[in-house]
């Protein structure tokens, strides 16, 4: 079976050389792993750097944002004959031992997409990015109708059909929770497994501010609108 980790990177140079050697470590028997990057626009040298640790790389000319990242990288690992996708942050944040966890479930046939939770264990995550997550979980929930304990969460696995029915239109932060309306919109089994997720200085400094937040409930209500029956 082939999988295919997909690392959306813009301007993450400092990191993303050290992210796809954790990856590679992963120890996953049975499982042809790859490493697909998807250079955002960067103005750094992040395509060069992660093609030097060999991975398939694919630039955007100009900056799309993470939505659109994610698209382009779904689609090109679905084009690469993908069993298995991963979506893998570039920051560090993430464990590559939790790599085997998020995937059991999809190997097992218990679900067609899994959400790596950080929530069921939040230590060391600092209050705000707690009550953020906390607001964004319960918007996704009021507008498209899907519990989750972590919609904003960037580990997540995807069997090839559940990739495949999912349907990506936004290009910025609102599709996490974009994500989470088309598995309830597509009926898509879900999981969710504890991960822990990895917290420096750089990787904080990362995600959403207070104005990007507002900018991306204004996106969700009007991606809402559009998506009713």
């Amino acid at each position: 079976m082939k999988l295919w980790v997909v690392i959306p990177a813009y301007n993450e140079a400092a990191t993303i050389g050290e992210v796809i050697r954790q990856v590679r470590t992963a120890d996953l028997p049975g499982l042809e792993k790859e490493v697909l990057v998807v250079d955002d626009g960067s103005s750094d040298p992040t395509a060069s750097v992660a093609r030097a640790q060999g991975a398939v790389v694919i630039r955007h000319l100009v900056n799309r944002g993470l939505g659109g990242a994610l698209g382009t990288g779904i689609e090109a690992a679905l084009r690469r004959d993908a069993d298995v996708i991963i979506t893998y942050d570039a920051d560090g944040q993430h464990s590559p031992a939790d790599i085997a966890k998020i995937i059991e479930p999809i190997l097992t046939g218990r679900a067609d997409v899994v959400i790596g939770s950080r929530m069921a264990d939040p230590g060391g995550m600092p209050w705000t990015r707690r009550v953020a997550n906390s607001l964004a979980n319960l918007v996704t929930w009021v507008l498209f109708g899907i519990q989750t304990t972590d919609s904003q969460s960037g580990l997540r696995a995807f069997s090839r059909a559940g990739a495949q029915r999912i349907r990506i239109w936004a290009d910025r932060y609102e599709v996490s929770s974009e994500i989470c309306a088309e598995i309830h919109r597509r009926r898509l089994r879900l999981a969710e497994v504890p991960i822990r997720a990895v917290y420096t200085k750089y990787s904080l400094s990362k995600g959403q501010g207070f104005r990007v937040g507002l900018r991306t409930l204004f996106r969700l209500l009007l991606f809402r609108r559009l998506k009713q029956p």
